[in-house]
């Protein structure tokens, strides 16, 4: 009887570890995002739960930022990066599903909301432009495609003084909205936020003067990887993919390294 007893209790705890290792928690998905597709993200998160009824928890910072929360062990299921450098690191390092996939290529626009000035590369030199926002090179990769600019129509060194610096593409937004900066280089999905329409005005830049930004998904261990590869799935089908153009971003020879 009492050996019968002990068998149905070592039974009992062998189903209820099975059981954990097979069901997710009901914690949201937690997506860890780069400040320059915090709208797109909102959006995307909009339908994605419209359509299967998963709600999202996304946490928006620079790409480096992210990457070093990931690394002290922040529970995120989703990096959505802005360059796939960060995501390839983690890659390597181990800690992440699979290796990264490119979902979009970003573009790089000079915005200014100073009634007057024309966003170009020639406006950058001119004595009345004396602040220029970028995002932080060292952890944006905005940022770092912002040099490449500068340094490929040879005005780093020229213009080092009128730089000023924010965390992230979000930060460099709001320094050029509030005019703390005359203008300044920064993500297209900007001029697609609801609260952003049609304020200021903007030039593309020149694709030839900074290397292709290919943005990099990757699924992170230890999450919820299930749900994980559904919110992969949508984000690359036809329908996340129309989203992610309709807020400026490039989505041709996706998957495809240049």
């Amino acid at each position: 009887m009492i050996q019968k007893v002990f068998k149905n209790i070592r039974m009992f705890f062998l189903v209820v570890v099975a059981c954990s290792c097979t069901v997710e928690t009901s914690r949201n998905l937690t997506i860890a995002t780069a400040s320059n597709m915090k709208t797109t993200m909102v959006a995307l998160q909009k339908e994605y739960q419209k359509q299967t009824g998963t709600s999202i928890d996304l946490v928006v910072a620079s790409s480096g930022k992210l990457t070093a929360q990931i690394r002290a062990g922040a529970p995120f299921d989703i990096f959505v990066s802005a360059d796939l450098k960060y995501p390839e690191s983690l890659f390597t390092d181990g800690i992440t599903i699979s290796k990264p996939e490119i979902y979009a290529y970003g573009t790089l626009i000079l915005w200014t909301c100073k009634e007057g000035l024309t966003p170009e590369i020639t406006t950058l030199s001119l004595p009345y432009t004396t602040h220029i926002g970028i995002a932080n090179p060292k952890t944006a990769p905005y940022g770092k495609a912002a040099i490449k600019v500068l340094e490929y129509y040879h005005l780093k060194n020229k213009l080092d003084e009128k730089l000023v610096y924010g965390e992230s593409v979000s930060q460099t937004n709001q320094f050029i909205q509030t005019q703390h900066v005359d203008l300044g280089f920064t993500s297209k999905s900007v001029l697609f936020s609801p609260y952003l329409t049609r304020k200021g005005s903007w030039s593309a830049i020149d694709r030839a003067s900074y290397p292709p930004i290919k943005q990099g998904i990757v699924l992170l261990k230890n999450g919820k990887e299930k749900s994980a590869r559904k919110f992969y799935h949508f984000l690359t089908s036809d329908k996340g993919q129309l989203i992610l153009e309709n807020y400026g971003y490039l989505i041709q020879n996706l998957h495809k390294d240049e």
